[in-house]
């Protein structure tokens, strides 16, 4: 893992927007992130694998390999993971695609999408096409878990359509990490009632 933190840092330092953290989640963030997956059938999607500290724990949490699709832009990264999880299927391909990254394995509908990505450091123009790409490819109520090291949502829920909540906070990760549940609102995308209508 030493040679993978070292990979990390290396493409932070050279695109700190894009990679968003200068290591890997650790154990106890990922742990926590998992937790926030419902048991069931259905394929679950991780987007951003990173070095894989994500992927491991949603595996340690009884994830079948076969279940188990992560996304990676970045090709060195890809590898690693490709190397790390045999079995998994890792695809290089950009989150705003998803939808057609996806299209060649039929797949059911999907429980839940994983997201390590920086969408704080994202345009708003760009975090809406992963959210829509998203949602489009799970099952009707089915989550969208993100996490952040800011102290608010890492999302604008209302502008987005959006109703979420931190679900875990977890001080061990450097920096500390919130762990956010989002569920996309039924209809135009207006917050029913005007319930968690905040940003």
């Amino acid at each position: 893992m030493l040679a993978e933190s070292k990979l990390f840092l290396k493409l932070w330092l050279r695109n700190p927007l894009a990679v968003g953290a200068m290591a890997p989640s650790s154990r106890e963030l990922a742990e926590a992130i998992a937790r926030q997956v419902p048991k069931g059938k259905g394929p679950v999607i991780e987007l951003g694998g990173g070095t894989g500290a994500v992927t491991e724990a949603l595996l340690a949490a009884g994830i079948k390999r076969d279940e188990l699709l992560v996304v990676e832009l970045d090709g060195e990264l890809h590898k690693v993971l490709s190397r790390r999880f045999p079995g998994v299927r890792i695809l290089k391909g950009d989150a705003t695609k998803l939808r057609e990254l996806l299209r060649p394995y039929k797949l059911a509908p999907a429980r839940a999408v994983v997201s390590g990505l920086p969408l704080l450091s994202m345009k708003r123009a760009i975090q809406e096409r992963i959210l829509d790409e998203s949602f489009a490819v799970m099952k009707p109520g089915a989550a969208f878990v993100q996490f952040t090291y800011s102290l608010f949502s890492p999302l604008p829920r209302r502008e987005l359509g959006l109703i979420g909540e931190p679900r875990a906070t977890v001080v061990g990760n450097l920096p500390p990490a919130r762990v956010w549940v989002f569920h996309r609102v039924k209809g135009n995308g207006a917050a029913v009632n005007g319930a968690d209508n905040g940003a």
